[in-house]
């Protein structure tokens, strides 16, 4: 049986809400990267708050970081004690640079009706 394709949450919607393990995707410029740690972080500006999601990139390394680019990510979410958000266990990590936001954003709240529309 093949694992879920994944569920789009926007970074200002991953909280502790999120089932641990669940597979999601979402997105954010890469902000930082350590590659002792296998941790990267993506940022995003949504209204007049920045919001970061943490990022396991032990599944996609070695991969070129690119600081200040795009990035998309799908994975699970993973609870660890030091963090009150999940991090996000990459299993793809890839580089969207030029992409367009907004587009993405109508994209995936267009999805979301289809399939609330589709349950009822």
């Amino acid at each position: 049986m093949l694992p879920s394709a994944g569920v789009y949450y926007f970074p200002w919607e991953i909280n502790s809400s999120v089932p641990e393990g669940e597979a999601l995707r979402t997105f954010g410029r890469l902000c930082c990267y350590d590659l002792a740690h296998s941790e990267a972080v993506l940022t995003v500006q949504h209204s007049s708050a920045q919001y970061q999601v943490c990022v396991d990139t032990k599944f996609v390394e070695p991969f070129q970081a690119q600081l200040g680019s795009f990035y998309m990510v799908l994975g699970e979410a993973e609870y660890r004690e030091e963090t009150s958000s999940p991090v996000v266990k990459a299993r793809i990590l890839t580089c969207v640079e030029g992409m367009n936001v907004s587009l993405l954003e109508q994209a995936i709240q267009k999805q979301r009706k289809y399939f609330k529309e589709r349950q009822e």
